[in-house]
């Protein structure tokens, strides 16, 4: 297949569509639940007040606005793929934006921009009749007739293509990490997926014991590891790829894979993740230094030690308690000696510590 045929292959499977709308269809559309802005995306809206208020700026001052992309499902509704932080702004200084438990968030003011420092204080309607501190009528006539393109994937599309979208667009002002990106795509292609994985990385002892900072847990890193711990034990890394792609790519597997067990996988997590904290507590996944595990918790090790021992786990679980916090211990320890851990343990690729390092863990964690 020529290139050129390759492009019209791909053309087809992507059905659009596409025209400028006002902010106040917008609104109506949002009022009458025919544009839906999934609730387990609210969590990433993380603008901040200046954000917010520049962007109603921006509408009172005519400055063009990028577009938004929709997905329109079978029944005509339009699911929102790309523009979350805009459209949920203007929705929230309308005081129409819905929360998760069919709660409403209350009403923005603004701040004063260096264009209009009267905005300051400012609502959208004034607050009570005593106190004059709405935008007015005017003001709110000009936001209603401000235009945006609206780009609409069909449901005819290929399946995908949705993901692939909103993996490619992430346009916001405020940048998603690529696990927040992967939380979205794992809502659209299997829910059920995204709430079990949310609830096994909230699980105390892995918690603990993978150590991530306040920081890291907010850019959604305890997702990304314990994504990392199904991928790394059922889909195979074979070096071609880079690692976030392998990623993408086995996220869409293992959540439309119907043969994937939970239960079973779940089961293992929580066993895995429970000897850790057992036997080594917050300083699993953290380098001997002759006398100590110290130090920040490394990504090698978590993937030789708790991939190994996940792959072992029915073996390692016929020790006694100490034998097996003992056998953990010692192994981490040990790690330190291996020839390969040593090579790529540390500043490498993260394709080449991969490759290098995963095939190393069952055999290594072998009782």
């Amino acid at each position: 297949m020529t290139l050129q045929d390759e492009i019209k292959k791909a053309k087809k499977e992507i059905v659009s569509d596409g025209y400028d709308m006002s902010v106040g269809e917008i609104i109506s559309l949002y009022k009458d639940e025919e544009i839906i802005i999934n609730p387990d995306f609210q969590r990433l809206f993380r603008w901040k007040e200046e954000q917010k208020t520049k962007f109603i700026e921006s509408l009172l001052l005519g400055i063009p606005i990028p577009p938004i992309f929709v997905f329109q499902n079978e029944d005509g509704i339009w699911e929102l793929i790309d523009g979350l932080q805009r459209l949920s702004t203007i929705f929230e200084f309308v005081g129409i934006l819905r929360l998760a438990e069919e709660k409403t968030a209350s009403p923005i003011s603004l701040e004063g921009t260096r264009f209009l420092p009267s905005l300051a204080g400012k609502y959208w309607d004034s607050t009570s009749d005593q106190e004059d501190n709405g935008i007015g009528k005017a003001n709110q006539f000009q936001i209603r007739r401000a235009r945006i393109r609206v780009e609409i994937l069909k449901s005819e599309s290929d399946p995908f293509a949705k993901y692939e979208l909103f993996q490619r667009l992430n346009t916001g002002g405020t940048k998603l990490s690529e696990q927040e990106v992967r939380n979205c795509i794992t809502v659209m292609l299997n829910k059920g997926f995204y709430e079990w994985l949310r609830d096994c990385a909230s699980d105390p002892g892995f918690i603990t014991t993978v150590s991530q900072t306040e920081r890291a847990a907010k850019r959604q890193m305890l997702m990304e590891l314990a994504l990392r711990f199904f991928i790394f034990r059922n889909i195979p890394y074979n070096g071609k790829l880079n690692v976030r792609d392998y990623l993408d790519n086995a996220l869409v597997k293992i959540a439309t894979d119907p043969s994937f067990s939970k239960k079973d996988e779940g089961s293992i997590f929580y066993r895995t993740f429970a000897l850790f904290d057992r036997s080594l507590g917050e300083k699993a996944f953290k380098l001997w230094d002759g006398s100590d595990f110290k130090g920040k918790s490394l990504m090698s090790l978590f993937e030789v030690m708790a991939i190994g021992v996940s792959k072992n786990i029915d073996q390692i679980e016929q020790m006694t308690q100490d034998e097996q916090d003992e056998f953990i211990r010692e192994k981490s320890k040990a790690l330190l000696d291996n020839k390969t851990f040593q090579k790529y343990k540390t500043n490498v690729s993260g394709s080449a510590r991969l490759a290098h390092l995963l095939p190393i863990a069952e055999a290594f964690l072998k009782p």
